[in-house]
């Protein structure tokens, strides 16, 4: 009979390692998940409690935020990759495991720490929250996708371009397929150009400020932020573009409502409906759709400029609080109300101009609300489609003849821009509207690439601003 061989001593438990930069990264990509959140809003907040309570420095902010957005862009693209080294659907895998593992493919894939780093930081999180049997899994799985780097994994699991071009973009880009379908329509053209768009669409989207009139000016902005934190704007009189080193909450003006956090598309729409060629009185302004408040705020300033003064509308109550913040400090005339566009208070005919930034899916905005793209349905298009049309039929009737009415939206999708204007002018859903077009491109001077016209689209890769839309229409009757 053999002796038994001597046991070999089990290793002593360890404890995992709490990382509170990749901790906090989970517990923002769980708020998304879970309680349909947006990073924007959650992330803040968090970031907040870190500095206070866990001493975080800013560069575990930077990385904390780039952990979150970067995951969020290209969530696609990882459970593509994710997908391919499991034995079992994807749909099966526990979300919380799923977000372990997202995180890790993109410290992997799309970030330049070191691999031995990214795994084995990444089975510390899982360890600590899942749970030691699962972060065998984790382990397992990102020690197979670390075997390649990202252009290896999307020659492997995404469909040949001449096979599935929609497929193959969605893939690589990390997009819905009918988000790919969709954008591609909107802008026509080849390969090129969507690609171009898509790739604007994953890039970490620069912070714009902007100077409101009467209250401060692009060039105090800049003088006050150096040459090293701030640049002019591409196209607005009033933006100021942060570099790395920019934070808003740091200057006296942003704290005292001098100046705000507003994308140069945004300014562009609120400038050219305040410079629209106009005939007779110009004293009433009319902000239907306000919150949260930025067009206004630079509406307001321009307005009280000229003596003219305005009103925002905002249907929610909260939303409307927001408004009244951004506007808090204007000097010229200017009312907030909580009030539904489309079951207006105000008497018809009453306003000189009027912006409705009507309710979208946000297809133009998807660099800053990554989640979006993930959220959105196809269908949603006709669920805001009666919305849209109502906000804009009651624009006509809040603005007297020869005043002008803008119909913004951000997004692209021509079901949300020009086939919501087309519908009202011909009485679609409704009673025709007497209006004539009024070409929008003069008024964003210097802009290029701002297509036949005489509305506008605004594209991320073109004009580095979101892709807002703009239609400028007259009252004739």
């Amino acid at each position: 009979m053999n002796a038994q061989a001597p046991r070999r001593p089990s290793k002593p438990y360890r404890r995992p390692k709490k990382d509170p930069v990749r901790l906090l990264a989970f517990e923002a990509l769980r708020a998304v998940d879970e309680r349909a959140a947006y990073a924007n809003l959650v992330l803040p907040p968090l970031l907040k409690k870190a500095r206070e309570n866990s001493g975080f420095e800013a560069r575990d902010a930077a990385l904390a935020t780039e952990l979150v957005y970067g995951t969020l862009r290209r969530q696609g693209t990882y459970d593509a990759i994710i997908s391919a080294c499991i034995d079992r659907p994807l749909r099966e895998v526990d979300p919380p495991v799923l977000d372990v593992l997202a995180l890790g493919a993109h410290q992997l894939l799309g970030t330049r720490i070191p691999t031995h780093a990214a795994v084995s930081a990444s089975v510390e999180l899982a360890r600590v929250v899942l749970g030691d049997g699962r972060a065998k899994f984790v382990n397992a799985v990102l020690r197979k996708i670390s075997r390649d780097d990202l252009d290896t994994w999307l020659q492997r699991v995404a469909p040949p371009y001449d096979e599935d071009a929609e497929d193959h973009l969605a893939v690589v880009h990390s997009h819905p397929r009918w988000v790919v379908s969709a954008l591609w329509d909107a802008l026509g053209g080849g390969r090129a150009g969507i690609e171009d768009l898509l790739e604007a669409d994953n890039e970490r989207p620069e912070v714009t400020l902007v100077a409101r009139p009467g209250r401060s000016t692009a060039e105090e902005l800049l003088d006050v932020l150096g040459e090293d934190s701030g640049l002019p704007g591409r196209w607005s009189p009033y933006a100021v573009r942060l570099t790395e080193g920019g934070e808003p909450g740091a200057l006296d003006a942003v704290r005292e409502g001098r100046a705000g956090v507003q994308d140069e598309g945004s300014q562009l729409v609120a400038i050219a409906l305040a410079n629209a060629p106009l005939e007779g009185s110009d004293t009433r302004w009319l902000d239907g759709c306000a919150g949260p408040g930025g067009k206004a705020a630079l509406l307001a300033a321009l307005a009280a400029g000229r003596g003219a003064a305005l009103l925002a509308a905002e249907k929610q109550p909260h939303r409307a609080r927001l408004v009244a913040r951004a506007l808090a400090g204007n000097p010229g005339p200017y009312q907030v109300i909580a009030a539904d566009g489309t079951r207006p208070p105000w008497v018809p005919g009453s306003f000189d101009r009027v912006l409705v930034d009507v309710p979208c899916t946000g297809l133009g905005a998807l660099r800053r609300r990554p989640e979006a793209r993930w959220r959105r349905r196809p269908e949603d298009l006709e669920g805001f489609a009666p919305l849209q049309r109502g906000l804009l039929r009651e624009a006509f009737h809040a603005v007297r003849v020869g005043g002008v009415v803008g119909y913004a939206t951000c997004s692209p999708h021509p079901a949300e821009t020009k086939a919501v204007v087309q519908d009202v002018l011909k009485g679609r859903g409704g009673p025709a509207v007497e209006a004539e077009w009024v070409d929008a491109r003069p008024l964003m001077p210097g802009v290029p690439a701002l297509g036949d016209g005489p509305d506008v689209q605004l594209w991320p890769h073109l004009h580095g601003t979101d892709a807002m839309y703009l239609a400028l229409l007259r009252r004739t009757a």
